[in-house]
């Protein structure tokens, strides 16, 4: 049986949601991921290439297909009213589905608002930080 989304729903404190997140993602569940996120929010599946609603789910999904845990930790999170923006560093490595040794890393930028409930959810999650689209 799943994770229930209950289990990664937003948090009341910035701080907590790259903890949150990784949680979510290590589910291996899109919709835990997608629990976390504002129901506008943009994914940004690769430099260059913003994507919400449907897609953005089944971006996450692609993702989560790998079968790989993330290792995250925040750098930087800033917090102005309600906005927070978080730069963490974060990692995937392992034994990807083809038998190949995979090893992914970056910097995102990911924003996030605080809700009338007063909860955090990302409105931007950037994986790819500052990362040029390739030619």
């Amino acid at each position: 049986m799943p994770p229930s989304t209950d289990t990664f729903a937003p948090v009341a404190d910035p701080h907590e949601h790259t903890a949150n997140f990784a949680r979510a993602f290590n589910s291996g569940d899109p919709d835990a991921v997608v629990a976390t996120m504002d129901p506008r929010a943009v994914f940004v599946r690769g430099p260059g290439d913003g994507v919400t609603g449907a897609d953005a789910r089944q971006a996450v999904a692609d993702f989560l297909a790998l079968g790989l845990p993330m290792d995250i930790r925040d750098r930087y999170v800033y917090v102005a009213d309600d906005t927070a923006l978080i730069i963490a560093d974060w990692r995937v490595e392992g034994e990807a589905p083809d038998g190949s040794h995979l090893c992914l890393t970056g910097s995102s930028t990911d924003v996030l608002r605080r809700g009338a409930d007063g909860l955090w959810r990302s409105i931007i999650d950037n994986p790819h930080g500052t990362t040029a689209p390739q030619t």
